[in-house]
């Protein structure tokens, strides 16, 4: 059953599964204090039905010098095996900021090296100008914004 929307509104239930990868052409920011981490609009954005989408970022946008690698990994039946990383800058530490998938299988090849924030862990995290806020569940690493219908 889908969800009715406005045409500026999609929901998550109308998602494919299992997840898709697409190109995202919205500038995606994140933050921590004033500093930005990363700034793209080369994201790649990953959707599965009933959740709130990721956004994937090339590495070349992100601010690589202020992480570093973490001793946490998880296993996603699709994806593989992430890799984490830690943000240092300053006296700031922020453990398992953001993931990454070095070896995804061959329908997830896009997602190579692109790296993930989880929008809890960090300031603010920015799609276009509407800011995004984490799911309910925030360690899943999705971005709600006003433009998605849930329920979550």
């Amino acid at each position: 059953m889908s969800l009715q929307t406005s045409s500026s509104q999609e929901s998550i239930w109308d998602f494919p599964s299992p997840p898709a990868v697409q190109p995202s052409p919205r500038r995606i920011r994140v933050l921590v204090g004033s500093t930005p981490i990363a700034d793209s609009t080369r994201a790649l954005r990953l959707v599965h039905t009933g959740r709130a989408p990721h956004y994937y970022i090339p590495p070349e946008d992100v601010r690589l010098d202020l992480l570093q690698p973490s001793m946490h990994c998880s296993f996603c039946e699709w994806k593989g095996v992430a890799t984490y990383y830690d943000l240092r800058m300053g006296p700031t530490y922020i453990e398992t900021v953001a993931w990454s998938y070095l070896q995804p299988p061959k329908q997830y090849q896009a997602l190579r090296d692109y790296i993930a924030f989880y929008p809890h862990k960090v300031d603010r995290c920015l799609v276009d100008h509407m800011r995004a806020m984490p799911e309910p569940h925030p360690e899943r690493g999705g971005w709600i914004t006003p433009d998605l219908v849930g329920p979550f």
